[in-house]
């Protein structure tokens, strides 16, 4: 396919050569190790950032309760792929170098530090919030010998009902060998002692599976209506430990403690044909479940015993063993934040995004995109408009066809659904569907099969590349001829994720952006190379080249004495190339302001290479995931948006677009946008030479500024004031003015 072009289409960056960068600026190049933040440390910055949120007092103890979730899952993870892939560097002697210098090796003895470091301070946190939990009704038992008789009684029999017959207790001894433990499974180690002769005496071990098809919190039973008002959970995993002994008949039980492996959990699927994709990742699936273990969680009071067995039979280092002193596997306390959503008190204000298109008529939304390009800015704005816009195309009979990207989606897709209402009602639909999006290939493979079963198109991706890029584009027959639509986004078609990621996407009929559009679709479905692109840019195509001439450009005009401002918000800051210009801009006189959530592997403030930048992190109640791309210009701004953050894998090995916002009414809207993230001083913290974060405090004249709460107050304010108007129209049709020449302008004051 077009994607051995792409490869090639890599090299032609844009950038300066390497010689000439050395001659300009002799300390900026990447053999500077001192120019570079380590990246996987970078990423542990980020979620002890995360795990500030549940530290805060003034965060909603719930939403504090879901920080903690949060920061265990991103955890997981992080030891299933990063730790896992610095093992493998480390096992092949691959003696490349960190950015930043250090060996894979000395990253890796990093990580286990600040890891360890990390839970401790989780679980002091943890603990704190608990004990004011319980003070305002929501209990998690963490000591069964407090349970009352009626609760003790609800437990046998939830046990028995439910338990029992599900339990597969593994004895561990020589005509037992060791079980094959699932990756992330929650499991119990018993050290046991035989009572019968029969039995071989002396300790043995057994292994018991918490089952994960049962929630892991129980509820317990109410003891009279006065206490309704309190509401007791116990793990799943406590109620085993109670009724153990029905399990291991004829035995003592010395010891029971918990355990959780992280694996190996990356897939290696990169170079495959892409007519083998589909069963290739399906295979992948199934081991991922045994990977090579990375790390032992396991609750505190383990026997020395017990553990140093685990500890060989995983073949695990001392600092890969992670003592918890009690729960383990903290994300699933996103059941308790779920089965409290009644705890208003304790909860963020619900917050109802503004339907930016509302659509009486349903058939005018075509109408309205060709008067002028839509902007959403989720999760202000509805990804109901997403929603609503493929239904109507789905069933109506002026659209022709219908193409899509899909890397995530939700469970139970209205995406995927409106897509197949089109294809059974004779559209011709595509749909890109990337099998490899990490930890969401199940439900993707599942998804496939279920529009291929439809009659859709479905194209798995290209060899090599992951398709990250998100695409919508509707063909519609007109008067006028063959019209298309397009919608292109930062983030991913899921209506679930939109409501707690901020996104922004762009909504046009701009014909040039279509043709660029459509022109991308055929390189990825079909045997074209490179597309002719007039306004977009692709990754691995010509992005990397677009962003380094836009950087250029400001360094061009700052060594003009003209206007030179760059502005971008991103996930992640990464690629040392992009990372280089952007010191180059510095030293020549651009001002940057970046403000880069997760990862960023640029330093700011060093004197003479970057005291002109600026960095800052926002991690709030809504996860920041939009980029913007903001060049002055010399007093014509250019602005993009895109699917891409400046990474090596985003610029080289995804196809990402990179599009321009042209409008001034959406332009302004954008750089208003900016403005509020970066005037943020509640959520902001800003990025220290050292790599330390410092909150940003209000300084004496300054007012606390959230802008995520600023972007929720406008839709509020915007919603009050259309009450008050349809209020004004309805009091108008039942109260006549009394002096119809005159205007009602106490109500144009009130509205």
């Amino acid at each position: 396919m077009g994607n051995v072009i792409m490869h090639q289409e890599i090299t032609s960056s844009g950038a300066e050569p390497e010689r000439t960068r050395r001659r300009r600026h002799p300390q900026i190049n990447r053999s500077n190790t001192d120019l570079f933040f380590n990246r996987e440390l970078s990423w542990m910055q980020f979620n002890f950032r995360v795990l500030e949120e549940a530290a805060r007092k003034d965060n909603p103890l719930l939403e504090r309760l879901k920080f903690i979730a949060i920061y265990e899952s991103n955890m997981h993870e992080f030891f299933m792929v990063r730790v896992a892939g610095l093992k493998q560097i480390i096992a092949s002697s691959y003696d490349d170098l960190q950015l930043d210098g250090r060996t894979a090796e000395a990253t890796l003895k990093e990580i286990h530090r600040i890891a360890h470091q990390g839970t401790h301070q989780k679980y002091r946190i943890l603990d704190e919030i608990l004990t004011s939990l319980s003070h305002h009704g929501i209990v998690i038992i963490r000591e069964p010998r407090i349970l009352e008789a009626h609760e003790r009684k609800f437990l046998k029999e939830y046990f028995d009902r439910e338990l029992f017959r599900i339990l597969t207790p593994l004895a561990i001894d020589p005509s037992h060998p060791f079980p094959r433990i699932l990756n992330g499974r929650l499991n119990l180690a018993f050290t046991l002692k035989r009572k019968t002769a029969l039995s071989p005496k002396g300790e043995s071990y057994a292994i018991v599976e918490v089952p994960s098809v049962l929630p892991r919190f129980v509820e317990l039973p109410h003891r009279s209506r006065s206490s309704r008002n309190i509401r007791r959970f116990i793990t799943l995993e406590d109620i085993i430990k109670i009724h153990a002994a029905d399990l291991f008949s004829g035995t003592t039980i010395k010891t029971m403690h918990g355990f959780v492996i992280n694996r190996n959990s990356d897939l290696s699927v990169e170079d495959v044909s892409s007519e083998n994709l589909l069963s290739t990742i399906e295979e992948e699936l199934k081991n991922r479940k045994w990977g090579e273990a990375v790390r032992l969680n396991y609750r505190q009071g383990m026997p020395a015993p017990l553990l140093e067995y685990l500890r060989e039979k995983l073949d695990l280092e001392p600092e890969e063993l992670y003592e918890r002193p009690f729960f383990l596997n903290l994300d699933t306390l996103m059941e308790i934040y779920q089965a409290t959503s009644d705890r208003v008190d304790l909860r963020d204000r619900p917050f109802f995004p503004r339907n930016a298109v509302p659509l009486e008529k349903p058939e005018k939304i075509f109408s309205r995109i060709r008067k002028s390009d839509i902007l959403l800015h989720h999760p202000y704005d509805s990804f109901q408009t997403v929603v609503d816009l493929l239904q109507v195309a789905a069933h109506d009979p002026k659209v022709l066809g219908i193409k899509q990207t899909l890397y995530r989606t939700s469970g139970d897709s209205p995406i995927v659904r409106s897509l197949i209402a089109a294809a059974e009602a004779g559209k011709q639909v595509t749909a890109l569907v990337e099998l490899k999006a990490r930890f969401d290939e199940e439900r993707n493979i599942v998804w496939a099969r279920e529009m291929e079963r439809h009659g859709i198109h479905v194209v798995y991706g290209l060899v090599g590349l992951k398709i990250h890029a998100k695409m919508l584009q509707i063909i519609r027959r007109e008067p006028d001829g063959v019209r298309s639509y397009c919608h292109l986004a930062t983030g991913n078609y899921n209506p679930t994720t939109a409501r707690v990621y901020t996104d922004l996407a762009l909504i046009t009929a701009d014909p040039v952006i279509n043709d660029d559009v459509t022109n991308l679709f055929h390189t990825l479905t079909g045997y074209s190379t490179v597309p002719r692109l007039s306004k977009i840019s692709v990754a691995p195509i010509n992005m990397r080249e677009t962003i380094s001439k836009l950087i250029n450009r400001e360094i061009h005009n700052a060594e003009s004495r003209k206007p030179a401002f760059i502005r971008m918000k991103l996930n992640s800051l990464v690629d040392p190339d992009m990372i280089l210009l952007l010191y180059r801009a510095s030293t020549a006189g651009v001002k940057i302001e970046l403000s880069v959530r997760g990862i960023c592997c640029l330093k700011p403030g060093l004197p003479g290479i970057s005291d002109n930048i600026r960095v800052e992190s926002i991690v709030g109640r809504f996860l920041e995931h939009s980029r913007i791309y903001y060049f002055e210009n010399a007093g014509d701004a250019k602005i993009f948006l895109s699917s891409a953050d400046l990474m090596p894998r985003n610029l080289n090995r995804r196809v990402e677009v990179f599009f321009p916002v042209e409008s001034s009414e959406l332009k302004q809207k954008l750089i208003a946008i900016l403005d509020a993230v970066f005037r943020d001083n509640h959520n902001a913290r800003r990025l220290q030479s050292d790599g330390t974060y410092t909150r940003l405090q209000p300084e004496k004249s300054e007012m606390r500024f959230s802008s995520q709460r600023h972007f929720r107050e406008e839709v509020i304010k915007e919603f009050d004031q259309k009450e008050k108007e349809r209020a004004a129209k309805r009091k108008s049709i039942f109260q006549p003015l009394t002096n119809p020449g005159q205007d009602e302008q106490p109500q144009n004051q009130e509205g």
